[in-house]
């Protein structure tokens, strides 16, 4: 063996040893984009928990602090591929930075919003730029790690998932409490702009580049008709209940569908004349695929749902503090993190899908026990009295969201389990962000329009509860779906083959840090 080839752990390596160097600078590079991740997570975790104090403090309506939140989930998943496509084609730590500038930049502008508007189209701006930074973590990763050493990376990317979606809503809490510099909720996109500086000037140096040897074309034009099916249905949602469901809004959620059609017929064509098109239309002849596309949406719109009524009803309804909401949360997120753990490791390989569809029974039974401590201690409840149905939900979610992915691929063609992530990952995000805007008609269209301010506690805790029955329909229907998914789904592991790892070059490996995302 040359000097050239001894393993850069080799002990007997000089100090100035290049392969020492280079295992330095592959170490920085990891941390860079695993704080990219971080930041991407905790940002979307913040908002929630001052989504209230932005209401009240910006004079936001409630459809712009629903679109707060969905915009950023919208663009996020309609630019997720097509973020991952463009690392390949173009360079993985280029895009990366454009990503992490934008992101900052926009961060910057949602910090200093003028208006509520101005927030919105901050935010959407951010999703988008989310969408060109996130998709490149993996991707960085596979091609800067061997295969042996993915195992021990894809263990601490799943340690920076639980403590955003731990430290995330807390750090939301503190800075919107604490009212730095008197700037109110705005430190909580203004943090983000130091930690993007600094990634950004150390990323340029340490990240090395890489492309992918077979890139797919870019499908803009389906990226275009996701984008608008998806505004044409979820801009009538949001907006109806305040112009009192006007005609143009139930034919714009009509033409959804047609878009939706004009979309698969595009994608058909487009994949018989260059083979890439943004929906792998093929992947849904796969009963387990399918089924497994059609629950992660379903759970992105009841985790949309849940969580934003879940802190309006605190903060609003109940009249806690952020603080106060943001330690409320602490058990569910700390429920979540160590069923996931337990579910992959040792129950999901013992007992299959099973696992899953007692997952979605745990969370629908900590969702009743919630409503039923709701209703029995009113405005007088305490935060130890929602633990129960907190730790309920949380061990039941923690249950779905790990080995979901896998379960979903399990049937999937190898050369296809890159597409099948991103799409994945994305019908999620799209789920999510239809969650959020129908929280105008479970949650909002229960509210009455001129409430006394002793009113508004009962309104948003009736709204609440009435919220949460929904939330249980939809997971009974989770559990139905998931009776497609294979009954021992095989684990698609990082770095087993180099097939298995092509999936994380490309958009298409983001998923674990989205699901994540979604905790808080």
């Amino acid at each position: 063996m040359t000097s050239s080839e001894t393993p850069v752990s080799s002990a007997a390596q000089a100090p100035g040893d290049p392969a020492r160097a280079a295992d330095r600078r592959r170490w920085f590079a990891l941390a860079i984009v695993m704080t990219a991740a971080f930041m991407d997570l905790v940002d979307v975790t913040i908002v929630n928990i001052a989504i209230p104090s932005i209401q009240r403090d910006a004079g936001a309506s409630f459809s712009q602090i629903q679109w707060i939140t969905a915009g950023y989930a919208l663009a996020f998943a309609a630019g997720l591929i097509t973020g991952g496509r463009l690392g390949d084609i173009h360079g993985r730590k280029r895009v990366f930075l454009i990503g992490i500038g934008g992101f900052t930049v926009a961060s910057a502008l949602c910090g200093f919003a003028v208006d509520p508007s101005m927030l919105v189209a901050s935010r959407i701006l951010q999703g988008g730029m989310a969408a060109l930074m996130v998709p490149q973590v993996l991707s960085i990763v596979h091609a800067t790690f061997p295969a042996h050493e993915r195992g021990k990376v894809f263990g601490l990317f799943g340690a920076i998932v639980g403590l955003g979606a731990v430290s995330g809503p807390l750090l939301g809490a503190l800075l919107t409490e604490w009212n730095l510099f008197g700037l109110e909720w705005r430190p909580i996109f203004l943090i983000n702009l130091p930690v993007g500086a600094v990634a950004l000037l150390l990323g340029s140096r340490f990240i090395a580049e890489s492309k992918a040897p077979r890139a797919l074309k870019l499908d803009l034009v389906g990226v275009g008709l996701v984008t608008l099916g998806l505004l044409m249905l979820l801009y009538p949602l949001t907006r109806g209940r305040e112009l009192g469901w006007p005609l143009w809004g139930y034919l714009s959620m009509a033409g959804s569908l047609l878009v939706l059609a004009v979309l698969v017929a595009y994608e058909r064509r487009k994949a018989a004349r260059d083979g890439s098109p943004l929906i792998e239309l093929s992947l849904f002849r796969v009963k387990s695929f399918a089924a497994g596309v059609a629950v992660q949406t379903v759970f992105g719109v009841a985790l949309g749902v849940f969580f934003l009524t879940w802190t309006l009803y605190m903060q609003i309804g109940l009249g806690w503090s952020p603080l106060r909401a943001g330690l409320t949360g602490v058990p569910f997120s700390i429920a979540v993190s160590a069923a996931a753990g337990m579910s992959v490791q040792m129950l999901v390989p013992r007992f299959g899908r099973k696992v899953l569809q007692a997952g979605a029974l745990l969370m629908a039974v900590g969702v009743l026990l919630y409503i039923g401590e709701s209703e029995r201690y009113g405005l007088r409840i305490a935060s130890w009295q929602m633990a129960l149905p907190l730790v309920v939900m949380g061990l039941g979610m923690g249950l779905i969201v790990a080995p979901l992915t896998d379960a979903v691929l399990s049937e999937v063609p190898r050369e296809h389990a890159g597409s099948a992530s991103g799409l994945i990952n994305t019908v999620q995000q799209m789920g999510n962000a239809l969650g959020l805007g129908l929280v105008s008609v479970v949650f909002f269209g229960v509210i009455g329009d001129r409430l006394t301010p002793a009113q508004v506690g009962p309104a948003f805790v009736h709204a609440f509860q009435h919220a949460l029955v929904y939330v249980t329909a939809v997971l009974a229907v989770i559990f139905v779906l998931m009776s497609a998914l294979p009954r021992r789904p095989a684990q698609h592991v990082e770095g087993g083959g180099d097939t298995g790892a092509d999936a994380a070059q490309t958009a298409d490996g983001a998923a674990p840090a989205r699901q994540g995302e979604l905790v808080a």
